[in-house]
């Protein structure tokens, strides 16, 4: 665990009260509270798959309420990323107070009497949300990727959340506390993104759903519970009924994600058409009519946030132990989206990255004839599996990485099975020969015998 400052200064902020004439086209909904939103000549929605900027140096936070519009950080040159507090006081964003500087994430309160800075971050800063118990989550850049950063800015502490190769984002904090996130699928490639969840210290790390289908990213939670995010360049939606994602009929158009729902059931939405820069939108869905919000000339006006009070989420008690490493019990590894013949599945290898990428057996350990396997793992570093036969063929090896975190317990009904899926009610063949888990940390020297 990493820890360091994070609250790095108090600045005041200072009301600017006469604006350039902005040449844009406002309205709004029928019950529509104020709302936040960023405007920027460029956006490319998916730039943090690899590292670079989203938006343009010229992105600017606007607050539209009943007395106008305005900046919310009108001395930054650059200011995105704008989340609400629960209770509707505070908006926490990303900003630079120097154009040459890194993005940083920033606090101010709506009324405009304060200001101060959260993060000292030597490389970017970006998408900060809001934890239970005054604590935040954000994405953090370091060595050149993104990675999911917590902080408890009572005890001024940080822990990273995400340990795997490629680039990790924060999408939104979801009701039962988990963190719902993106990165490209499988982790660590060059592939589409992905929805997952994590809880806020790290643990628990899992796809969202297993269906796996196009680029799908910018989810939040809505009234109703569901899931809505971008899937290729329309909308869709997980729901707790179905296993795989739900097709939104939406208007033809290319929406960027994000979506903000009022009481009444309307959204505003991001949306384009053609090649057109992307305006804000109220759309009452299951209708074929999009009503102008926001409109910019030349400009992208993106990421609208409901400035209303919301629900806290459910806070998460960490049951993490003070250990050097961490369990993961697998209850039936045949149970899964993959097709394995009854008895194929004969052991497992686990796999880690060394400092220069380049991957690294840890050792193997025997699976039972039910399919259980009961194993101990090194924390906090990329971890892949690899089920093989009797001899020594390959029957199937993870594509991407997972992780586990310092002292976390971990069971798993199969592999590749679905967040969805119920375990049977029997106890595991592997637990039944012993309770103390096969050395997979790689400091064992060797390798535990094959299965029976």
């Amino acid at each position: 665990m990493r820890a360091q400052p994070i609250v790095v200064g108090l600045v005041s902020l200072i009301i600017i009260t006469a604006f350039a004439p902005m040449r844009s086209v406002l309205s709004s909904g029928p019950d529509a509270p104020a709302i936040l939103f960023t405007v920027a000549k460029h956006y490319e929605p998916l730039a943090w798959t690899h590292g670079a900027d989203r938006f343009s140096s010229d992105a600017i936070i606007f607050l539209q309420d009943v007395t106008g519009r305005h900046p919310l950080a009108p001395n930054f040159p650059a200011s995105a990323d704008p989340t609400v507090s629960f209770d509707g006081k505070r908006v926490l964003f990303a900003g630079k107070q120097k154009a040459q500087d890194p993005w940083q994430i920033w606090e101010a309160t709506l009324t405009g009497d304060s200001l101060h800075q959260v993060t000292s971050c030597a490389e970017d800063c970006v998408r900060p949300l809001y934890l239970p118990d005054d604590r935040i989550v954000y994405a953090k850049k370091t060595g050149g990727r993104f990675v999911m950063e917590a902080a408890d800015r009572a005890e001024g502490k940080t822990v990273q959340l995400t340990y795997g190769p490629g680039n990790f984002l924060p999408a939104d904090v979801l009701r039962d506390g988990r963190i719902l996130f993106e990165a490209t699928y499988p982790f660590g490639t060059s592939g589409a993104p992905e929805l997952y969840t994590v809880y806020s210290d790290g643990s628990g790390v899992e796809s969202y759903r297993c269906d796996h289908g196009k680029a799908r990213h910018s989810g939040r939670q809505i009234a109703s519970g569901d899931i809505v995010f971008v899937s290729g360049s329309g909308l869709a939606r997980f729901t707790s009924s179905r296993a795989e994602e739900v097709r939104i009929s939406a208007p033809a158009g290319e929406f960027p994600g994000e979506i903000a729902e009022t009481v009444s059931g309307d959204w505003l939405v991001a949306w384009r058409d053609g090649a057109t820069p992307f305006q804000l939108m109220w759309w009452k869905p299951g209708t074929g009519t999009l009503r102008p919000a926001v409109a910019e000339p030349n400009a992208n006006a993106v990421q609208p946030t409901l400035v209303v009070e919301r629900t806290v989420p459910k806070r998460h008690p960490s049951a993490l132990h003070d250990w050097p490493n961490a369990n993961l019990l697998c209850l039936n590894a045949y149970t899964s989206k993959y097709k394995f013949a009854a008895g194929s599945i004969h052991s497992l290898r686990l796999y880690t990255r060394d400092h220069t990428g380049a991957t690294k057996l840890l050792g193997s350990a025997p699976v039972e004839r039910d399919g259980s396997f009961f194993v101990q793992v090194p924390t906090e570093q990329p971890l892949q599996m690899e089920l093989l036969d009797s001899s020594g063929k390959t029957l199937k090896r993870q594509a991407g990485w997972f992780w586990m975190r310092r002292g976390e317990q971990r069971g798993c009904v199969g592999c590749h099975a679905g967040p969805e899926t119920a375990p049977e009610n029997a106890v595991p063949m592997v637990l039944l020969k012993s309770t103390t888990p096969a050395d997979m940390t790689g400091a064992a020297g060797h390798s535990a015998s094959g299965g029976q």
